[in-house]
């Protein structure tokens, strides 16, 4: 599942970078929403997901 949730990440900063060079207008905006969205959902999925040191 972190495998998954991290290549999410990844894959979504690349597309957001991608997306600003490439695109303008509103079709820039929509899509940078998305990414930062999939971007916000699989960081806090890893963050749940975290191990948890005692100490």
């Amino acid at each position: 599942m972190k495998s998954l949730l991290w290549t999410l990440l990844a894959i979504a900063l690349v597309a957001n970078v991608f997306t600003s060079i490439t695109l303008s207008g509103v079709t820039q905006m929509l899509v940078s929403v998305g990414t930062g969205v999939v971007v916000l959902a699989s960081a806090a999925g890893l963050y749940v997901l975290r191990d948890k040191h005692s100490g």
